[in-house]
């Protein structure tokens, strides 16, 4: 039976590296759905090749554009706009499968549409775990989704627990997600208030997104990856924990009850975790090459650097905090990290623009009592963020 899979983020790398495992096995997936946020012409050209049923942009003129270089290739995709129709392709009958690739709170809804559905869903959106947690788990419980994480480092940790989520609890003494440090494992932290935008994109062993670049140099990804991570397997803070590991060869580990250590291993490609999700529980060929163990350098592992990586307390910080805490920690990076990109703060200013905003934001009951509070308090997050940034500005 094919699989017709809506893929929400498709201009991005992880869409792009989607379609490339999808295309490998034509007789098993089907596209029926592509997103994009604003990259109307990469979309136009994916949309030629892929011939979905319908195509998704973020407003009426990016939908105009859209159709008229459909329409000039005789391509007869129906093109949506704005956020609800992303939920409502997430949540589209027909569709089988969701990669939710969305980067940022935004991706939210539309993941939540797909759980709701009953959608097998999978998520590379680690924000949506970030900034929903409880409820999100929740819907997917009650819509009874096939949740299947797209980050390397989950799905490493997925891939070595049995395949029943209720025999977890009684295996795992604790996890250990491993990270490559980024680009400036090594430099000193003295001076990385001079690091510029394509320095801190210029990750050593992943191709991605400016953002994540960025969060990854930060670390602040991997404190996403811990907030993540105590959602996907229902964890306690103090059982994650965190290793450098600049080869990104083991993607993570469990360590057992009985302290055996089971591993993932694979080379730097997030073309394995992606068919792991589209085939699981099967397995297909995803493109990605071999792990050549004679040809790889000696594995090492490094303790996370506090004063290098501060966001990784951060981020123990808020899980311990009230409810809502990482979604004002998700909103402050967003923010932060775009005020980097576009060169108004330091990259040092980060964390301060992070720590200052957890710290002025306090989240009460009322703030976590739905998806809709948690986006509220979202927003009220991002003013408070910007208004940090703004301080800093240089």
């Amino acid at each position: 039976m094919v699989q017709r899979v809506c893929i929400l983020g498709a201009t991005g790398s992880v869409g792009g590296s989607t379609l490339d495992v999808m295309a490998l096995h034509p007789d098993r997936y089907e596209v029926f759905a592509l997103t994009a946020f604003h990259r109307v012409p990469e979309l136009a050209a994916l949309c030629q090749r892929w011939r979905p049923r319908f195509a998704a942009v973020g407003t009426a003129a990016q939908a105009a554009d859209l159709r008229a270089r459909l329409a000039a290739a005789d391509v007869r995709t129906e093109v949506l706009q704005g956020p609800q129709a992303l939920c409502d392709l997430a949540a589209h009958p027909e569709v089988d499968s969701v990669m939710a690739a969305i980067v940022g709170a935004a991706g939210l809804p539309a993941c939540m549409a797909a759980a709701r559905a009953g959608k097998r869903l999978m998520l590379a959106n680690k924000e949506a775990l970030v900034v929903g947690g409880r409820l999100f788990m929740q819907a997917v419980r009650e819509g009874g989704a096939l949740l299947l994480p797209i980050d390397s480092e989950h799905s490493a940790i997925f891939q070595c627990l049995p395949e029943d989520p209720a025999t977890w609890a009684d295996r795992i003494a604790h996890i250990v997600l491993t990270a490559s440090g980024g680009p400036f494992r090594s430099r000193d932290p003295a001076s990385l208030h001079a690091v510029t935008p394509d320095e801190a994109c210029a990750h050593p062993n992943w191709v991605m997104g400016r953002k994540i670049s960025v969060d990854s140099a930060t670390m602040m990804n991997k404190a996403l990856e811990v907030i993540e991570a105590r959602w996907l397997f229902d964890l306690q803070p103090e059982q994650i924990r965190v290793v450098l590991h600049p080869q990104s060869i083991i993607h993570s580990m469990v360590v057992c009850r009985d302290h055996s250590v089971l591993a993932q291993l694979g080379t730097p490609d997030m073309k394995v975790p992606i068919s792991v999700g589209l085939a699981w529980p099967d397995r297909v060929a995803s493109g990605a090459d071999m792990l050549d163990f004679l040809g790889t350098k000696p594995l090492t592992f490094e303790p996370a650097d506090d004063q290098r990586f501060p966001g990784l307390g951060l981020a123990y910080d808020a899980l311990r905090g009230p409810e809502g805490c990482t979604t004002v920690l998700n909103a402050a990076n967003e923010v932060a990290v775009a005020a980097f990109l576009a060169q108004r703060v330091r990259f040092t200013d980060i964390h301060r623009i992070n720590a200052a905003t957890v710290a002025a934001l306090v989240p009460g009951p009322a703030d976590a009592a739905s998806i809709d509070d948690l986006l509220a308090l979202d927003q009220r997050a991002r003013a408070s963020a910007e208004a940090f940034a703004l301080g800093l500005a240089r």
